[in-house]
């Protein structure tokens, strides 16, 4: 392969959340393990990647630089770049779909890049809870990925699922977040168990919850929320003997003296707030909310918000060590009960 059409084999996304350099210094690896170039073959000179590719000398001379390193090119001075080695390892390149961005995957998100470091690629695609988009996400791809790993929350057509996901090989997925009804294969996941989640966190605050007549799940209409936690909510609220009930869009609700509000949606937790304060309401005693996950403002706001929460970042970490032992593992992530003053 000459110099010119390594170039083109080379492609540089602006989209990418893996660093330019290091994209060029990965496609060049890929050429050597495709066996598109082999040793003592020249490279292009910086100034031409950095025009065709319209990057900038530095972004290229960093790859460079990083290859390098590695041993995996040399140069001589007057010529330039050139192969020094066709025996690498390349890194792994992982494509992660988030169904939405938000402050809890973001935390997942920086565990599972921090735990894989150097030892992989990582590009990251937000679909949206959209299953048609996640679909046309997966058939127009510009490259290859060794491992694309997703969360799968879609607020339609979940009974899609299956098919959409059997888009990407069974040797290659990885599912995040919660397991898929229908999917079957030897595929690795770290995953929520919500219906035991939630049952289990509610028992721990039995006795503060004890002083409330009511309980209310804010569960909001179409949303791509699990409806497990549905599930083990209602299963605590008969085990218990609390009243219970399902609101679908908090906007609507008569806030109440006596009643407890479990909060999926961060939006809505603003709205519920507002709402207690508008009628004079003391959280924590007249009226008890209960966040769905911690954030470290929650610890803060209103003298302290009781959460009920996964641990974001350990399912980060664990999916990112179940890549690099190249297990098939499905590992639960533990789920924790914050107790505050707002209950």
């Amino acid at each position: 392969m000459s110099s010119v059409d390594l170039i083109k084999y080379i492609q540089i996304s602006d989209f990418s959340s893996t660093p330019k350099y290091l994209q060029l210094a990965d496609a060049v690896i890929d050429a050597i393990k495709n066996k598109l170039i082999g040793v003592g073959d020249m490279l292009p000179s910086i100034n031409e990647l950095s025009m065709h590719l319209d990057i900038s000398r530095d972004t290229v001379e960093k790859g460079y630089k990083l290859l390098k390193n590695q041993d995996i090119i040399a140069s001589t001075p007057g010529k330039g770049y050139f192969i020094a080695k066709a025996d690498i390892r390349s890194r792994q390149k992982i494509a992660l779909f988030l169904n939405k961005l938000s402050a809890h995957k973001k935390i997942v998100y920086d565990a599972f890049a921090k735990e894989l470091g150097d030892d992989a690629s990582l590009d990251m695609f937000v679909y949206n809870s959209d299953i048609s988009y996640l679909r046309s996400l997966l058939l127009n791809l510009t490259k290859q990925y060794d491992r694309y790993v997703v969360f799968p929350h879609f607020k339609e057509g979940r009974d899609q699922a299956p098919d959409v996901l059997a888009l990407i090989p069974e040797e290659k997925l990885m599912l995040l977040g919660r397991m898929v009804d229908g999917m079957e294969g030897d595929f690795p996941a770290v995953y929520e168990n919500y219906e035991k989640d939630i049952y289990q966190a509610l028992e721990k605050a039995l006795d503060p919850l004890s002083k409330y007549r009511m309980l209310k799940l804010v569960f909001p209409d179409n949303s791509d929320y699990p409806k497990a936690i549905i599930k083990g909510f209602y299963k605590f609220c008969q085990q218990y003997a609390f009243d219970h009930s399902l609101v679908g869009n908090l906007s609507k609700e008569n806030i109440k003296k006596g009643e407890c509000y479990i909060n999926l949606a961060e939006d809505d937790l603003v709205i519920l707030v507002d709402k207690i304060i508008s009628k004079g309401l003391e959280i924590g005693t007249d009226i008890g909310i209960i966040s769905y996950n911690e954030t470290p403002l929650k610890k803060f706001i209103l003298n302290g918000i009781t959460t009920i929460s996964t641990d974001f970042e350990l399912m980060g970490k664990y999916a990112a060590q179940i890549i690099k032992e190249n297990s098939n593992n499905h590992v639960e992530v533990p789920f924790y009960l914050n107790l505050r003053p707002s209950i």
